[in-house]
Parts: C-alpha cells; structure tokens; sequence
C-alpha cells in the first residue's frame, strides 16, 4: 500500500493506529509527510469550517497531554487563516503561539497520527464566532471595557489574599458592580442587542461539579448553560456583557474553591480526599449560586420597573438556547460522599469574594 491509502484506510477506520504506524515507517518519508498532512488539513479544515474555533480545539487536543499535537492544531489555525478575508477579530485573537522545534520524525509521525484517528471523532458543532472568509451578520454589544477591568481588579484582590473575609468582601463588590451595570444597561435607550452565545472549558477533574459551579453563576446573571461533557466545554447563552461577567466570575471563584479545597482537604485516603474535593465543590456551587442571587436580587430592589424588560430577556436568552440545543438532558446531580467536605465547600463559599 501507498502512504495514501494507509493514511485513508485510518481516516476510514479500518486500520489501527500501531498497525498504521509500522507501514508509514517504512514507507517513503516524503510521501509519508505529504499524506498525513493532506489528511491532517482536511480534517482542520472541516473542523474550523463547522464551528471550531482555534482556542477550543486546541484546548481539546492540549487535554491529551502531546505537546507536538497541541502545536499542530496552532499551526493549522495559522495556515487557516492566510488568504481569507474578513476575518473576525475574535477568531484571530484566538490563534495560539507555538515555536517551531525539532521532533524525532518517528515521534512526530505517531503524534500525526494519533491527532488523525482524534479530529475524525469531533463533531461539528454551532458556529458561534464566523470561520474567516465568512460576513459575520451578527451585532454584538461588548461590556464596558472600564467596568470589566474593574471587577477583573476585585477579584484579583480576591484571590491574592489569605484573609477569607478580606476575599469575600472583594467578591461581593465585584457582583454588585456587575448587577449595577446591567440595570444601567437595560435602563440604556433602546440598541440592537440580541442574546448569543459562548462555549467555556471546563477542566477535569472533578468536570461535572465545575459545570454546576459555572452554571450556578450564569443562572445569576440572567445567563443559561448546556454543559458537553464528552467534548470539555460549556456552552452559555446570555447577553454578549452578562457572558463576559459570567466567564470572569467563574474563573476567578474557581481559583478561590481550589485554594480553599487544597487547604482543607484530610491528608490521608486517596479515595477520601476524593470524596472530600467532589462534595466540597457541589456545596460550594450551591452556596454561591444562593449568594450570587442574593446580591442581584437586593440590587434590582429599588427597580421594580425592569422585571418585566429582565423577564422579557430571559425568555430571550431561553429560545436562543433552545435554537441551538432543541433537545436537552437534565444532569444527575453529584453524590455527596462526605460531610466534611460538604462543609468546608459551604464555608469556602461564605469566604469567597464575589466582586
């Protein structure tokens, strides 16, 4: 067999990686490279064409741990890019930097490879952010970038310091900060402002309990989230501002659960530790969702006018879900194997900062 018809018999599915490995080794090495990258940008080029975008893909490639495979994936965004016009700022703000190193070619084969057998497996999925060469006929209204800076300021106070009190005084700032600018925005004369959406990654371990925490955020925010457990990621649906508020707060409390998990965490027991971090992260979700609402619900107080603009918007934010995911399954809730965990999750929560 030729390079090529290994390399398609692969894409195909009928020949297995090792099998594949040894025939390319012995095959012409020009003809070998040729093929697999052939193989290798028609994949990139489905995947960018159908969704995809740079940061996404090269995070679900990265999360495999081969470094020559994630700087295959940012190369291929580069290539992408050459020669199209328009280009979506925020698709080409999204291209990773790589530096060009030498790999032991075998290495660098098996690594091509096994990202072919990869990128065939991926689905297309909602085109959230237009592919270059493609008009974007979208109008998006960005946060304040002055009020973004200022709650990303808070919580980084929030998270430098060891006092609990201290963190979630600075939390709760940040919250009250964002739910202002949100009355200021729907008080705002009427402009062109739809709902839309933005797909944020969440890590393992421990994926499940994160996607609460992150949608636990979004929920006070008037934000949704459809959570995609086999590709990494969740994807939020809101306002373009309330999105930008929800992604800042989500990480920047993540940071504060791990510190404050870490801290307490027994030190013995694998399998306890384990039980510890799983219920510590499901109270902690609850009790900042109970926080976060708390904090906007005394905010929007004195502005009993815009219930029905905020219902109206939700309702918004909702049928923009359910565009886009018209079928969606409720996700069983985490067991909570430990008291002790599920306690100091509460307490953490009660510390953390929410400005």
């Amino acid at each position: 067999m030729t390079a090529r018809e290994i390399v398609d018999r692969v894409r195909a599915g009928d020949l297995d990686h090792e099998t594949a490995l040894d025939l390319l080794t012995g095959a012409p090495a020009a003809e070998v490279d040729a093929a697999l990258g052939a193989a290798l940008d028609d994949q990139f080029d489905r995947l960018f064409r159908n969704g995809w975008q740079p940061a996404e893909l090269h995070r679900a490639v990265a999360r495999k741990g081969n470094p020559i495979q994630a700087r295959l994936v940012a190369e291929a965004a580069a290539a992408f890019l050459r020669g199209k016009e328009p280009v979506d700022e925020r698709w080409r703000a999204q291209i990773p930097k790589y530096q060009d190193k030498k790999e032991n070619r075998i290495v660098r084969v098996d690594a091509s490879l096994a990202l072919l057998c990869e990128l065939r497996r991926l689905p297309a999925i909602e085109i959230l952010v237009p592919p270059p060469g493609t008009p974007d006929t979208t109008v998006h209204h960005h946060a304040d970038r002055r009020i973004l800076d200022r709650v990303r300021a808070l919580l980084a106070k929030a998270e430098a310091t060891d006092f609990p009190a201290e963190a979630e005084s600075y939390s709760a700032k940040a919250q009250e900060l964002i739910t202002r600018y949100r009355i200021e925005e729907v008080t705002a004369p009427a402009v062109d402002v739809t709902p839309f959406a933005r797909r944020i990654g969440v890590d393992h371990p421990y994926e499940s309990e994160k996607a609460s925490l992150l949608d636990a955020v979004a929920r006070a925010n008037s934000c949704r989230t459809v959570w995609s457990p086999e590709l990494g990621f969740s994807t939020v649906f809101g306002y373009d501002a309330d999105i930008d508020a929800v992604e800042l707060l989500y990480t920047s409390l993540l940071v504060q659960a791990n510190r404050a998990m870490t801290r307490d965490e027994p030190g013995r027991g694998r399998a306890r530790v384990k039980a510890f971090r799983r219920s510590f992260l499901v109270a902690y979700a609850i009790r900042i969702g109970e926080r976060l609402r708390r904090t906007a619900e005394r905010e929007f107080a004195g502005h009993g006018d815009l219930l029905p603009v905020l219902r109206d918007r939700e309702v918004q934010v909702h049928q923009a879900m359910e565009k886009v995911f018209p079928r969606t399954v409720r996700a069983r809730g985490s067991r909570v194997d430990s008291l002790e965990g599920w306690e100091s999750g509460r307490a953490a929560a009660d510390e953390a900062e929410l400005a």
